[in-house]
């Protein structure tokens, strides 16, 4: 299951992002907001508490950059968020970095552009390897 949520910078592109979630099939939880005003820390930690909790087991966060909700999430233990606009960053993020939480802006990409990154954020799994042991030292700057 998939985690997803906005501010109202990104409500338009999550929207977006929810029918295309539908027609792939994907489960998921929308966390807000719904098109009103919002602040993207409040929507970041609803949203990856789903994550944390193991309710779900990654998530998408939409704000006007994506870099606010990527700030946001990554202040909450045990996310590793990405605020990506290509398709080799949201690859390699998952690849390499095992991101569990996607930021896009609903101010800088367009839709068809979105709906691809969210497409390779879902669908790559992590490579593991050489990289875990990354992921672990990424993982103890949590507790410094």
């Amino acid at each position: 299951m998939i985690a997803i949520g906005c501010d109202h910078g990104g409500y338009e592109l999550k929207q977006a992002i929810i029918e295309h979630l539908k027609f792939r099939g994907v489960e998921f939880v929308d966390c807000g907001c719904n098109g009103e005003k919002a602040d993207y820390p409040d929507i970041a930690e609803k949203v990856c508490e789903k994550v944390v909790s193991g309710e779900c087991e990654k998530a998408i966060l939409v704000c006007g950059t994506g870099i606010g909700m990527s700030m946001s999430a990554n202040k909450i233990k045990g996310i590793r968020a990405a605020v990506c606009s290509d398709w080799y960053s949201a690859k390699y993020t998952r690849l390499h970095n095992d991101a569990n939480v996607l930021c896009l802006g609903g101010r800088v990409l367009g839709a068809g552009l979105a709906l691809e990154l969210v497409d390779v954020f879902l669908d790559t799994e992590f490579e593991g390897g050489r990289h875990s042991a990354r992921i672990e030292k990424v993982m103890k700057l949590e507790v410094k």
